[in-house]
């Protein structure tokens, strides 16, 4: 087999320096665990007559692969829940998706070796081969020495304009007020409905300018549409800055020899305007890891990137690092969310432990606030609105150590009934576990514990177990779930606590 996962190691070298093919792992295209009489039943519902298949609508949409008997209810668009595995595909590089400014120098010279789409941009998952240690060696750089990260799919949203302030209040839950210039804030940005549409560091860089550094969902539309109804005087542009991370215990050491010891003063979450190579970069304390870290926003990214990335990654090498992919492992254990696999547009801020994000006290009318208001109230009323409920799971089983190519099904074990799904599993090795998020029925929740299903609920380990549907690879057994436990989230504490962790933090210091 070669390099690649399935090509030859000559043809994939070929493809790779043509600009064709990104090759992702090879895997079964249906795993062994999904049980023959869902196969059987889907071709059978099929292939019925018309009046038999109308009498039987109900029981047929239960029983189909996509859409198993996971309350999915309270959702417009449900998650499609077949497993299929990863069928071994290769993913095509065409100028439909934009190759980033630093994708040179993840693919052809640091060896990148398979990608994904992020903002419509590629995106570097996969650095060091299988055969080498894969992701888990990578987990090993990132929390031992240090890494770079090539993050340019963090498109930067600029609003600027004498409006900027109140266009930026309007669109999230947060105070944009009380952002001082030079400062960024994590914040969410909710439809009417309450659904988080992005989940962005938003960095404010002057008092008439915010720079929105989005996860993965268009925002840029969405601030526009925004603004033609309310004709605020402001200027919404995607603008040419990259951003890459370095991640790790020995970040400030690298940043400290790249742009000097002023870096070392940057608070949590502060910003700095800075040189690198002769090229205008603005610097903050900030990253995906829960390591300490720094990311460096390349301007005029288009010409610059490259000039920048080198004496950083030399310097990083030197450290004895090197480039990784974005480290979902630790984020996870971190409890670091990610959009599109943790929430989406259909997710609620207290499905997901962002209930802190929609404030008691702020006076500015937002997008969503009466609907998130009304939310807000039911749950601390122990009326809690929805069916589902994102936990962390322990997970028995063998180490998981790559991203799952599927939502992984959650069942009850007292009663074997599907009841929920796996968002983003992973094998730690400082915890020896593997550990997770996923969510379970919010009823099964509430029998267990007098806590409020708000972010209060990720304070406990709950004496309640379910069972993960792991592929056979991971499985104790074959064909068998895995035992899995509800547990506090973070798993792992963050290097730099949020705000949130902190005051959990001081709480404990005070008991």
């Amino acid at each position: 087999m070669g390099r690649r996962g399935g090509v030859g190691s000559d043809e994939s070298e070929l493809l790779f320096n043509r600009a064709i093919f990104v090759k992702f792992g090879s895997a079964p295209a249906r795993p062994s665990y999904i049980p023959e009489i869902a196969v059987v039943q889907s071709y059978a519902y099929r292939d019925q007559p018309s009046q038999l298949m109308a009498d039987n609508e109900s029981q047929a949409l239960d029983d189909h692969p996509n859409h198993p008997e996971i309350d999915q209810s309270d959702r417009v668009l449900p998650r499609n829940l077949r497993q299929t595995g990863d069928p071994g595909i290769e993913m095509l590089v065409s100028t439909r998706v934009r190759k980033s400014p630093f994708f040179d120098k993840s693919f052809n010279e640091e060896g990148a070796w398979r990608c994904t789409v992020y903002n419509r941009i590629y995106h570097p998952r996969g650095l060091v081969e299988p055969e080498d240690g894969g992701a888990m060696k990578e987990y090993e750089a990132l929390t031992e020495s240090v890494t770079l990260w090539d993050v340019a799919v963090e498109r930067q949203i600029r609003v600027k304009g004498p409006d900027a302030e109140a266009l930026t209040d309007y669109v999230i839950t947060r105070d944009a007020t009380q952002i001082e210039s030079m400062k960024g804030k994590y914040v969410i940005l909710c439809n009417e409905d309450g659904g988080i549409l992005n989940d962005p560091v938003l960095l404010r860089v002057a008092e008439d300018e915010f720079w929105f550094s989005i996860s993965d969902s268009t925002l840029m539309q969405w601030l526009q549409g925004v603004n033609v109804g309310k004709d605020f005087d402001v200027e919404i542009d995607e603008i040419d800055v990259a951003p890459m991370q370095i991640q790790g215990p020995l970040s400030e050491d690298v940043m400290v020899e790249v742009v000097g010891e002023e870096v070392s003063d940057i608070p949590y979450y502060g910003l700095m305007d800075t040189e690198i190579n002769g090229c205008d970069v603005l610097v903050s304390q900030t990253g995906f890891s829960g390591e300490k870290g720094f990311e460096v926003y390349v301007k005029d990214a288009s010409e610059n990137a490259e000039r920048v990335w080198d004496p950083v990654m030399e310097t990083v090498k030197a450290h004895g690092g090197r480039q990784i992919a974005p480290g979902h492992h630790r984020r996870i254990a971190a409890g670091i969310l990610s959009w599109g696999q943790d929430m989406d547009h259909e997710t609620s801020p207290f499905q997901v432990n962002l209930g802190y994000q929609v404030p008691d006290d702020k006076e500015g009318d937002y997008i969503g606030k009466e609907e998130l208001e009304r939310q807000k109230e039911l749950v601390e009323n122990g009326e809690y609105p929805f069916n589902l409920k994102l936990v962390g799971l322990k997970i028995a089983g063998e180490p998981i150590r790559d991203y799952a190519p599927d939502f992984w099904i959650i069942s009850d074990p007292e009663t074997g009934k599907e009841c929920g799904y796996m968002t983003s599993p992973w094998w730690n090795p400082d915890l020896e576990t593997n550990v997770g998020l996923g969510f379970v029925p919010a009823e099964k929740l509430q029998e267990e514990t007098d806590a409020l299903l708000n972010d209060e609920i990720y304070e406990h380990d709950l004496d309640l177990e379910f069972r993960v549907h792991l592929p056979d690879e991971y499985a104790e057994e074959d064909g068998e779930p895995a035992f899995a436990t509800v547990s506090e989230v973070p798993f792992k504490e963050s290097v730099n606590p949020s705000a949130r962790e902190q005051a959990k933090l001081n709480a404990r210091q005070e008991e």
